[in-house]
């Protein structure tokens, strides 16, 4: 129901006033990095540069700059229970500059961790502190990348349970091997929310190019005022 509520009032505001709706942010994105042990240095650069080359691909930064109001992005690193590290904080993008500056963050500021576990849960637990700081949006997506299950602390469901995120539509960026077991794990466990979807990277080589699908598909959810697949 909140989710038809948005809609109606993302449509409404477009039919009543567009010039009002250009100061309007369509949608509050939370990409989450996984950073765990499992992420070696060489698969951590592959990451941070294959979102920063995501970022700035025209079949990205079209939907991204030119959709019905701004987007608000904010990216973070997780990996144990208590090591979750904003990489680069809410900015309403409504130039390339700004893009840039995203991107200057994701290539300058330093991995902070390296040698604890996977805490989805955590993870996601702390979108939802991050997305009461976002600026006032339609939607809400958090987008959580991983190579591997949770195995600290709680799992996704209980997350689910007891942090407020009943408004925000939870994507997830699968990293595995030949195996189906990451993907089906993140189909199952993590995603959530109408129309969640799983993006599968076969290795860190190939994050660049999910990134890219994923972001794609999320920004191009409007267009001119009407939902599409």
């Amino acid at each position: 129901m909140r989710v038809l509520a948005a809609i109606a009032a993302l449509l409404g505001a477009l039919a009543a006033s567009p010039a009002a709706l250009a100061q309007d942010c369509r949608l509050a994105l939370l990409l989450a990095l996984d950073v765990s042990a499992s992420v070696d240095e060489a698969e951590h650069r592959l990451q941070r540069e294959g979102l920063a080359a995501a970022l700035l691909s025209p079949e990205v930064l079209d939907p991204l700059l030119n959709g019905p109001g701004p987007v608000a992005l904010a990216v973070y690193e997780w990996s144990g229970r208590f090591q979750q590290d904003v990489i680069s904080d809410w900015r309403l993008v409504t130039s390339e500059t700004q893009v840039l500056e995203i991107v200057r963050e994701l290539q300058t500021v330093p991995r902070t961790t390296g040698e604890f576990p996977t805490a989805i849960g955590y993870a996601i637990g702390f979108a939802s502190t991050m997305f009461a700081q976002a600026p006032p949006c339609f939607f809400h997506t958090l987008d959580v990348a991983g190579d591997g299950q949770n195995n600290d602390g709680f799992a996704p469901g209980l997350a689910y349970e007891h942090f407020p995120l009943d408004s925000v539509t939870v994507n997830g960026l699968a990293i595995g091997g030949a195996s189906r077991e990451i993907r089906d794990y993140y189909e199952t466990e993590v995603i959530r929310g109408p129309g969640a979807f799983v993006e599968f990277a076969r290795d860190h080589s190939a994050f660049e190019e999910a990134m890219r699908r994923k972001l794609e598909r999320e920004l191009r959810v409007m267009v001119l005022g009407a939902l599409t697949p």
